[in-house]
């Protein structure tokens, strides 16, 4: 399923490709034929590869991968139509090392925050802080966060229309998220966003832009099983790619 990602090939090609690298090697082992390679990514457990240490700091987001529809092109030109269809990808990444620390595929329609605790639950090392967008502004991510790290920083920007969830006359321990829409209400969105560091969630889109510069904006998979496993092989192998080395990049002045 690695080599059928990373190649961008169909379930004959990949079957094929096995065949000859085995006889190039001299392995007698049998290869799976393409109907076993395809049967067997409903049910294909797939783990990520971490190597992270320490306390990490997360940023969340989500991207669409089409299933099938018309290109980029007719859209523009025709408009859409009711079959082009996607799903949603939902990544936390670690900004440090661009880790992806956890993954989750839905139906287009899901909101981001329903996803949060799921992604929470498969993180093992500490957090020491959450960066996301305003759709992540709701309460059952603040109670998710605060369950699984407590003292982890909060850089989600409440949204224009927010409220104080908690005045501050009450003697129970304020929230992080009525803190940041004080101080977003005393020096303004600009200035938090500058003083908080939540510029660092750009990194969860770097990571995007990888998945689908490297493997493509598309899913061949036709069930939501098969199409998770896929999706999940991509993060797989992306952490690989991401252990062998990542760029370095430094500001020069003139």
């Amino acid at each position: 399923m690695v080599l059928k990602n990373v190649y961008h090939l169909p379930n004959r090609a990949t079957e094929g490709f096995i065949r000859s690298l085995f006889a190039l090697l001299a392995i007698t082992l049998s290869v799976p034929d393409h109907t076993t390679i395809s049967r067997r990514g409903k049910t294909l457990k797939v783990c990520l590869p971490k190597r992270a240490r320490g306390n990490l700091d997360i940023v969340m987001d989500s991207t669409g991968l089409k299933i099938y529809g018309e290109g980029e092109w007719k859209v523009r030109t025709h408009g859409k139509s009711k079959r082009r269809t996607w799903r949603k990808l939902h990544l936390s990444v670690d900004r440090k090392s661009g880790e992806i620390q956890a993954a989750e595929l839905t139906e287009a329609g899901i909101s981001d925050d329903t996803k949060a605790e799921a992604m929470l639950i498969q993180i093992e090392q500490p957090i020491n802080s959450l960066a996301a967008d305003g759709s992540y502004d709701k309460r059952c991510v603040y109670k998710s966060l605060h369950k699984h790290a407590p003292a982890a920083k909060v850089l989600i920007p409440p949204r224009k229309d927010a409220r104080i969830w908690q005045h501050g006359n009450t003697k129970a321990e304020r929230l992080k998220r009525d803190e940041n829409l004080r101080y977003i209400r005393k020096h303004g969105r600009t200035a938090w966003k500058h003083d908080s560091g939540y510029h660092a969630r750009s990194l969860a889109e770097t990571a995007m832009f990888r998945i689908k510069t490297i493997f493509g904006d598309q899913l061949s998979a036709r069930l939501l099983e098969t199409q998770t496993t896929q999706a999940l092989i991509r993060c797989a192998a992306l952490n690989k790619m991401t252990h062998l080395g990542m760029p370095v990049s430094y500001k020069v002045t003139a």
